[in-house]
């Protein structure tokens, strides 16, 4: 018998799309987009297609199993359970819970993937990673400026008569913003794209404008004196609703023009483009994820909402400092759902840093790591060093539904199901403001259980199993409790599908901002208070030839680490054999100075480590850069995050990924 069901993604991204799944005889056999969805419109990528392959895949691992004797061994529930929790209860007792460290990516956007913190939380509490690989930088520097990180609704996109998309290829990575872009320039709206590489959504701009990686704050401050020069800036609002432009004007004043067009490598005619295109709005600004991913991103993010504030595009239709959307998360009863009063002790290790802290750990040392939704040998900076660590720890248990590169190093790792074989709501934070329904449709396979039983059975043995006595919707109704008097709630949403959360379409637009002064903060009051500097700054990259001309003179190349266009992060390598061997890119001036031809072997390296793979020649893309996909397993050639920096940003909450000098060779 076949059925189709409306369901969602649950992959962590921008669109969140509604899906359209085909089920016959107990079996997925189709993933297909939601024509009735009002945002996705039946549109769905690869990566979601690739959902039902990952269901069915013979590779899932589906007993639980336990280190004996170097190998994994299948054992059963309660053989893992009872010695885990075992485990756990002896440390607890011996070192204290925060001797274990608990590591939460975001592999799954489901809204129960959160009770894994109500489980730590209810243990008494555990060592947690703070702080985001992703997106941490941007999101710190916009709670800065504006008291938090909101986005305008997509059907926003009718007010703008400008669109500038600076360092995101939403072609790749943000399909249905691709999708309102097209429709956007039929209509009469410029598109500008600010970018090194010359990529999908470059190709529908009308301006394209390549900036040397890592200076795109100090672009951003070009564009800021040019406008200022000018006289074109928004008086009105900086003098009603802004603290701290004085500092601003006094970082201006420390560049000339001469300097802004040396280390940026653009002309003088693109900072003039950029400087009209935001003073004639409103414009509409989607900011990327890469650049914050240096050492200087969290300022690069302040300067160019600092340049989007005095050009007058704040709290405007039309307008925006489009980065996430955390207003969408908000809505839902997230302390209900984790229980974060129940801890009595907590440490934290910041998510990029965790190889070294763990290391380094003392008082207690760390006994345990315990890791959900996530590879971090995969995805964590410098591979090396987070599997010496990882190494390094008496044990290590993983959930997940395939023996990744952290679940091949596992003492235990236990089997999980996936979307369509549990029911979840999912949405994102990033782009649009739906709420998805995802009811269960087929059952697991072999002896796989939901991430809420694992978590249930562990709370029976721990002591703390009141707290689980819940199913699945009790769980859900909870966590849609404050959207109840929106007529949200869960019978609701099973009923229609997808509902829209209340936020606000236009984010600030009354002038009022969650920052201390209640203002938009050029000089951050909250910055300050956590003893750093709150004032606008430019800061070079770590990784330069300006900032370290020694180490840029044995490896000149910048590497980028970017989003894979069929796989999210780590997920779908060993299902497309295509994704199975590293694909370097580098820019065509690197392939001519090293007579590098595409389809030839190549390696990349660092003091940091080495990365092989085949090479693939870009036309246009900025002088001197080289791409790889991030994500790789080790099996297929390995991460790229053997050559990248382990190192915290400037504000303390992202990693410098794109921050990394390499240099090149042909092989033989």
């Amino acid at each position: 018998m076949k059925q189709v069901f409306k369901t969602s993604c649950p992959l962590n991204c921008w669109d969140n799309c509604g899906f359209e799944v085909t089920v016959e005889n107990g079996k997925v056999t189709k993933v297909e987009g939601d024509k009735d969805h009002p945002i996705t419109k039946g549109k769905i990528c690869g990566r979601g297609r690739m959902l039902e392959g990952k269901t069915n895949s013979t590779e899932r691992v589906t007993t639980p199993l336990k280190r004996v004797n170097g190998v994994l061994t299948e054992i059963s529930w309660n053989q893992a359970l009872d010695e885990i929790a075992g485990k756990m209860q002896v440390i607890k007792q011996e070192f204290g819970g925060t001797a274990i460290l608990h590591s939460h990516d975001y592999a799954n956007s489901g809204l129960l993937k959160n009770l894994d913190k109500r489980f730590f939380n209810c243990f008494g509490g555990v060592t947690e990673l703070v702080g985001s690989i992703c997106w941490g930088s941007g999101i710190e520097s916009q709670t800065w400026d504006f008291g938090d990180s909101y986005s305008h609704s997509p059907e926003d996109l009718k007010n703008s008569r400008h669109v500038i998309v600076w360092g995101r290829n939403v072609a790749r990575t943000n399909m249905h913003l691709f999708q309102e872009l097209q429709a956007a320039k039929k209509r009469g709206v410029t598109i500008t794209v600010i970018d090194p590489i010359f990529n999908a959504t470059a190709k529908i701009a009308h301006n394209y404008i390549s900036v040397k990686p890592g200076m795109d704050g100090l672009f951003a401050i070009g564009v800021m004196k040019q406008i200022i020069t000018n006289h074109q800036y928004d008086k009105h609002f900086i003098e009603n609703y802004t603290v701290g432009f004085h500092d601003l004007l006094d970082l201006l004043n420390q560049f000339s023009m001469d300097d802004i067009l040396i280390k940026t490598e653009v002309s003088i005619q693109d900072i003039d483009l950029i400087a009209n295109k935001y003073c004639d709005g409103p414009t509409s600004t989607f900011i990327g994820l890469g650049m914050q991913r240096y050492a200087n991103g969290g300022n690069t993010i302040r300067l160019i909402d600092a340049l989007i504030a005095i050009s007058g595009n704040i709290g405007v239709p039309g307008g925006g400092a489009n980065f996430g959307n955390l207003q969408v998360g908000q809505q839902f009863s997230m302390n209900e759902l984790t229980l974060s009063n129940k801890k009595q002790l907590s440490r934290q290790f910041t998510m990029m840093e965790q190889a070294e802290e763990i290391l380094n750990a003392k008082n207690p040392e760390i006994k345990m790591i315990f890791v959900t939704c996530g590879n971090p040998l995969g995805q964590v900076p410098n591979t090396n060093k987070v599997r010496e660590a990882f190494e390094s720890v008496e044990t290590l248990i993983v959930v997940d539904h395939f023996l990744t590169d952290t679940a091949e190093l596992a003492d235990y790792v236990l089997p999980t199901t996936t979307v369509f074989e549990e029911e979840d709501i999912y949405y994102s934070s990033m782009y649009h403001h739906y709420v998805n329904y995802g009811p269960k449709l087929v059952e697991a396979p072999g002896m796989a259980k939901s991430d809420l039983w694992i978590w249930t059975q562990l709370a029976n043995r721990l002591g703390f199993q009141k707290e689980f006595a819940y199913n699945r919707g009790e769980f859900l109704e909870m966590g849609l409790m404050r959207l109840n008097d929106f007529g949200i709630t869960l019978n609701e949403l099973i009923t229609n599908k997808r509902l829209p959360l209340p936020v606000q379409d236009t984010p600030w637009k009354e002038r009022q901002f969650k920052t201390p002064s209640g203002k938009f903060e050029f000089t951050s009051e909250y910055a300050n208070k956590r003893g750093m500097i709150g004032k606008p700054q430019y800061l070079l990259p770590k990784e330069s030839k300006f900032s370290d001309p020694v180490l840029a003179s044995y490896y000149p190349y910048q590497l980028l680490s970017i989003h894979p266009l069929r796989s999210n992060h780590s997920q779908h390598y060993p299902l497309i054999e295509g994704l199975q061997t590293n694909k370097i890119e580098i820019s065509n001036d690197i392939a001519l100075e090293k007579e590098i031809r595409d389809g030839e072997r190549i390696k990349i390296y660092n003091n940091r480590g080495t990365l092989e793979g085949v090479a693939k020649v870009l036309p246009r893309a900025h002088k001197g850069t080289i791409n790889v996909d991030e994500g790789q397993w080790r099996r297929f050639g390995g991460s790229v995050n053997q050559l990248t920096l382990d190192e915290n940003s400037d504000n303390g909450k992202g990693s410098i990924l794109y921050d990394c000098l390499v240099n090149i060779e042909k092989l033989e």
